[in-house]
C-alpha cells in the first residue's frame, strides 16, 4: 500500500461499531474505507479531468497515485 492509502486507513479505526461502543477493542470500518477511497478518487477526478482528459489518462493516474498494481 503506499502512504495515502495508509492515511486513510488510519481513518477508518475507531472503538465503535455502528454507534455503539466496544470495550478495548478496535473495529475496522470497512464502509468507512471505501467511501473515503471513493470520494478521494471523485475530488482527485474533479482536479484532474480537465488537465489529463481522457478517461483512460484519469484512470491511470488514480492507479499510479493509489500503487494499484494489476
Amino acid at each position: 500500500m503506499n502512504e495515502r492509502i495508509k492515511e486513510i486507513e488510519q481513518q477508518c479505526w475507531s472503538h465503535r461499531v455502528d454507534g455503539t461502543l466496544i470495550d478495548g477493542q478496535l473495529h475496522f470500518d470497512t464502509q468507512k474505507f471505501a467511501e473515503l477511497i471513493v470520494r478521494e478518487c471523485m475530488e482527485w477526478c474533479d482536479a484532474h479531468a480537465t488537465i489529463n482528459g481522457t478517461a483512460q489518462q484519469i484512470r491511470d493516474s488514480i492507479k499510479k497515485d493509489f500503487g494499484v498494481e494489476e
